[in-house]
C-alpha cells in the first residue's frame, strides 16, 4: 500500500471542526477528529470490532509552547461477549497552566480468575462476569515548574451484576466484594510531563503519582487507600532514523479493607505483556519494562523489541529478586499519521509459560 493511498484513507476517516477558521487564522491549530471502525485483539478480549474516534485539539489562543489535548473514545464488542466503552483523556489548556486528565469506563468483562497471590496454579482458572461504571476526573494545575502539575480529583467505582460459578473458588473463598462492591474516594495527584508527544513519545519524562482516600461517606461500600506511580523515560537513540528507547515503572499499593476490584492485576496488553491480564492478582504490584522503538528512513514500517518483570504481593514488603516473574517480545508498528505520529501496534508477547498477541492503535507506554 502506498504512502499517497494510506493518507487518502485516513483523510476519509477524519473530520476538521474548525477547518474554516483555520484556514482564515493561521495560528490557530487545524483540530482533528478522527472516526473509523477498528479491530483490535489481546488474550483478554479475543477479536474486539467497533468504532474508534481520537479528537485532537488545541484550545484558541494556545500556540507551540501548548501540546495537543488527546481524548480518545472506544467502543467494541468482543468475541469474548464483552463489550466496553473507554476514555482514557488528557487536555491542557492554553499555555498548559492546567492539566485535566482522567479515565471513563463502562463495560461488561468476563474475566479470568486464579485465586489471589503470586503462586496460583493454571488449573484453577474459572471466568466471572460484571458490568463495571468508572468515573476518574483529575484536575491539575503548572506549579513551581514548566512541566510540573499538582491537583486533586475523584474516583468512582462500581461494580454490579456479577455472575459466579455457584460450586467454583470465588464462591468457597469468596473475596471481599465479589458480589458486587462501590468505591469512591478522593486523590490527590501530582504529574510531570515534559513528552513532547502524548500518542508516541521520542523524549522526555513522565511521572504520574496519585493516592486517593475511600470511604462510605458518600455512598462507598469500603474504606481503604489506593497509591499508585508511573514512572517512564523516552530516550531518543539515534536522530538519524528516530530510534526511541523507552522505559516504564510503574506501582500500586493498597491498605485497608479492599474491595476485589480494586486489587492490582497483573498481565494486560500495556505492561507485563504476554500474561493474561488478572493471570495473578494480590494488594500490591511492581513491574518495569524497557522496548527499543526501531524506526526506518522514509518507511511508515517500524520493529520493537521489548522486555520486562514483575511480581504481585500482599504487601511489598515480601519482595524478592528470585521470585520476579520475566516477559519479553517483539512488535511491529505501522504509522497511521505522520503528523501526529500515530502507530498502528501488533505485539507478540511471552511469560512464564505463557504468551499473548496483542493488536490496536497507539503504542503500549
Amino acid at each position: 500500500m502506498s504512502a499517497q493511498t494510506v493518507d487518502e484513507i485516513k483523510e476519509f476517516f477524519t473530520f476538521y471542526p474548525n477547518k474554516k477558521a483555520a484556514e482564515r487564522d493561521s495560528t490557530l491549530y487545524k483540530q482533528k477528529f478522527i472516526a473509523a471502525p477498528v479491530f483490535t485483539y489481546s488474550p483478554e478480549t479475543n477479536f474486539a470490532f467497533g468504532t474508534g474516534a481520537k479528537y485532537l485539539f488545541k484550545f484558541n489562543g494556545s500556540g507551540e509552547e501548548t501540546r495537543v489535548s488527546n481524548m480518545p473514545m472506544t467502543l467494541q464488542y468482543t468475541l469474548n461477549n464483552q463489550f466496553f466503552l473507554y476514555s482514557g483523556f488528557e487536555v491542557f489548556t492554553n499555555q498548559e497552566k492546567w492539566v485535566i486528565e482522567g479515565n471513563l469506563l463502562f463495560q461488561n468483562y468476563p474475566r479470568l480468575y486464579y485465586g489471589l497471590g503470586s503462586n496460583t496454579p493454571k488449573s484453577a482458572e474459572e471466568q466471572y462476569d460484571y458490568y463495571q461504571f468508572l468515573v476518574e476526573p483529575i484536575f491539575l494545575k503548572q506549579m513551581f515548574h514548566k512541566y510540573l502539575f499538582i491537583g486533586a480529583g475523584f474516583r468512582y467505582n462500581h461494580i454490579f451484576k456479577t455472575k459466579i460459578d455457584p460450586d467454583g473458588l470465588i464462591a468457597q473463598n469468596q473475596p471481599n466484594g465479589f458480589d458486587g462492591s462501590t468505591s469512591v474516594g478522593v486523590e490527590v495527584a501530582t504529574l510531570y510531563d515534559s513528552r513532547s508527544s502524548l500518542l508516541n513519545a521520542q523524549d522526555g519524562w513522565y511521572f504520574e503519582f496519585t493516592h486517593g482516600k475511600y470511604g462510605k461517606v458518600l455512598g462507598g461500600t469500603n474504606e481503604f487507600n489506593l497509591t499508585r506511580l508511573d514512572l517512564r523515560h523516552y530516550y531518543e537513540v539515534s536522530k538519524k532514523n528516530i530510534d526511541v528507547l523507552a522505559f516504564q515503572f510503574y506501582a500500586q499499593f493498597s491498605r485497608g479493607d479492599l474491595p476485589f476490584s480494586e486489587y492490582s492485576f497483573f498481565g494486560g496488553s500495556e505492561i507485563m505483556r504476554g500474561y493474561q491480564e488478572g493471570r495473578y492478582v494480590d494488594r500490591d504490584l511492581l513491574a518495569i519494562q524497557t522496548e527499543y522503538r526501531k524506526n526506518f528512513n522514509n518507511s511508515r514500517w517500524g520493529v520493537v523489541g521489548f522486555l520486562g518483570t514483575g511480581d504481585v504481593y500482599n504487601n511489598v514488603s515480601e519482595f524478592q529478586f528470585k521470585n520476579l516473574k520475566p516477559n519479553y517480545g517483539v512488535g511491529a508498528r505501522f504509522n497511521l499519521d505522520k503528523v501526529e505520529n500515530l502507530n498502528l501496534r501488533f505485539d507478540v508477547g511471552f511469560g512464564e509459560g505463557t504468551n499473548g498477541f496483542y493488536f490496536g492503535i497507539a503504542e503500549a507506554f
